[in-house]
């Protein structure tokens, strides 16, 4: 028995069947090409399995995964299998040549596990959902079992989600499932051009949505658009603070040849000081001889028998 298989035994609570020996698989009737299905569910369907492949990871730790819808899962070899409208299963892969025939439905033994989830999407009252459905996936021992029951065609939920105990089915309130790491939520929105407040969305393991290709792309699309919009702002920025620092050169530059005038005229202003006091103290000396030189006539003229004051 595989790891996972022996895993999602312990889960479920029953005794995994031993894989069955030399099947005809070309004996099985593995799909009727007969077109079945509604566009709401078809719709709904592609809405739990694309987000997976194109925005999950998985459960982490590079574990790979299976998501399909309306495939059919063959517990034991024999017909006719059961065909959910959704199943994830965890720990499995895809052979790499699916289109043999051995390879193109979920055969149980040959991937080694029941898939740990599926869903079922009620369009009428005849898929029996709540009755043999329930029954033949918790012998099948499938971990959860999701019924999605959009327009009350059976149920007065929209949502119910059961967990494999003990090899029966018990309601479980929350739509988590923590060992595969996801959640479900109903969402409003529009989904190829179709509007519905009841679509069934799958959630990360914090409750925040997985987003559709379509979503990530738009979600890309804008985080470039804000790029490029904060790289013009800041492209904007620099500019104007080169402005604001040519022009803060330029005042510095007007401010220094104000401050070089000033200074050379405080240098001028300096000389003609200097120079005036220099006519000042030469005209102080010229005066000073001239006095002296009035004395020396003054004492000849006395000398001389002459009254200055009277000549």
């Amino acid at each position: 028995m595989s790891v996972a298989r022996a895993a999602t035994v312990r889960a479920a609570g029953v005794a995994a069947p031993p894989p069955p020996l030399n099947v005809d698989i070309e004996s099985l009737v593995t799909e009727d090409d007969t077109p079945v299905d509604n566009m709401p569910s078809e719709k709904q369907q592609r809405l739990l399995t694309e987000p997976l492949y194109s925005s999950w990871a998985g459960p982490g730790g590079g574990r790979a995964f299976v998501a399909a819808a309306n495939v059919g899962v063959f517990p034991e070899p024999r017909n006719p299998a059961i065909v959910p409208d959704v199943f994830l299963s965890l720990d499995v892969q895809v052979h790499e040549n699916f289109w043999e025939k051995r390879h193109r439905s979920y055969f149980v033994w040959e991937f080694g596990k029941p898939p740990d989830l599926v869903v079922e999407i009620v369009s009428n009252q005849k898929g029996n959902e709540v009755g043999s459905k329930r029954l033949r996936y918790a012998r099948m021992g499938v971990a959860y079992y999701v019924i999605h029951d959009p327009f009350h065609r059976l149920m007065r939920d929209d949502l119910r989600v059961y967990r494999l105990r003990d090899g029966d089915y018990r309601r479980q309130e929350s739509p988590r499932f923590p060992e595969l790491r996801l959640g479900m939520r109903l969402w409003e929105g529009e989904f190829e051009g179709v509007w519905l407040s009841g679509w069934l969305r799958w959630t990360d393991e914090h409750d925040v949505l997985i987003p559709m290709g379509k979503e990530r792309a738009e979600h890309a699309e804008h985080l470039v658009v804000e790029e490029s919009r904060r790289a013009e702002q800041e492209s904007r920025r620099a500019e104007e603070e080169s402005r604001r620092a040519e022009q803060e050169s330029r005042r510095a530059e007007q401010e220094s040849r104000r401050a070089e005038q000033e200074s050379r005229r405080a240098e001028e202003e300096s000389r003609r000081a200097e120079q005036e006091s220099r006519r000042a103290e030469e005209e102080h000396r010229r005066a000073e001889e001239e006095h002296r030189r009035a004395e020396r006539l003054a004492a000849l003229l006395r000398r001389s028998g002459i009254d200055p004051e009277q000549a």
